[in-house]
C-alpha cells in the first residue's frame, strides 16, 4: 500500500490519518479496537468525524449531524435577524430570504437522512420559529391585545405558499 502510494506521489501520514469503523449493527462494540497498526504506522480510531461538511458517525445516526445543522441554521437565522425585523422589507422577501439562505443551511447534504419522528419535530420547530420572526404577532380583537401566531396558524399560512 505504501508503495503504490509512493509511486503517486503521496506519502501516509500517521498524525493526519484516523479510521472509523461503520457498522449496520453494533457487533464489535464491546470488543473496539483503539488503535489500527499497519506495518510501522498506527492509526486512531474515531466514533466521529467531519468530512465535506457532514458529520459521520460509527452507527451511521445522523443526529449529530442534524443538530449541527439546526445549529448552523439558526445562526444564519439570528445574522439575518435585522430583515425579518424591518417593517420595511416586504413578507414576500422575507420568505425568500428564508427559503433561499436559511433552508439551504439547514437541508446541506440532507439527502443521505433517515428522519425520525423527533428529527422531524426538531426540524418543524425551528422551521415555526422563523416563520413566526417573518410573520410578526397578530392582534386578537377578543382580548385587545397581540399575540403570536398558534402552530395552526402558522401551518396554514405555510400550506398557502
Amino acid at each position: 500500500m505504501e508503495n503504490i502510494a509512493r509511486n503517486f506521489g503521496l506519502q501516509i501520514n500517521q498524525g493526519k490519518t484516523k479510521y472509523m469503523i461503520v457498522e449496520r449493527k453494533n457487533y464489535l462494540k464491546k470488543n473496539k479496537i483503539g488503535h489500527l497498526k499497519i506495518k510501522i504506522f498506527k492509526f486512531e480510531g474515531e466514533e466521529n468525524f467531519k468530512y465535506l461538511g457532514v458529520i459521520l458517525n460509527e452507527d451511521n445516526n445522523n443526529q449529530f449531524a442534524l443538530q449541527e445543522r439546526i445549529e448552523n441554521a439558526n445562526k444564519t437565522y439570528f445574522m439575518l435577524q435585522k430583515f425579518f425585523k424591518n417593517k420595511d422589507i416586504s413578507k414576500k422577501l422575507k420568505l425568500r430570504l428564508k427559503n433561499t439562505i436559511i433552508d439551504k443551511v439547514l437541508t446541506y447534504a440532507s439527502e443521505t437522512w433517515t428522519l425520525t419522528k423527533r428529527d422531524r419535530k426538531q426540524l418543524n420547530v425551528f422551521e415555526r420559529k422563523v416563520y413566526r420572526r417573518i410573520l410578526g404577532p397578530v392582534y386578537d380583537n377578543e382580548k385587545e391585545n397581540w399575540r403570536i401566531l398558534t402552530n395552526k396558524e402558522v401551518q396554514v399560512f405555510k400550506n398557502l405558499l
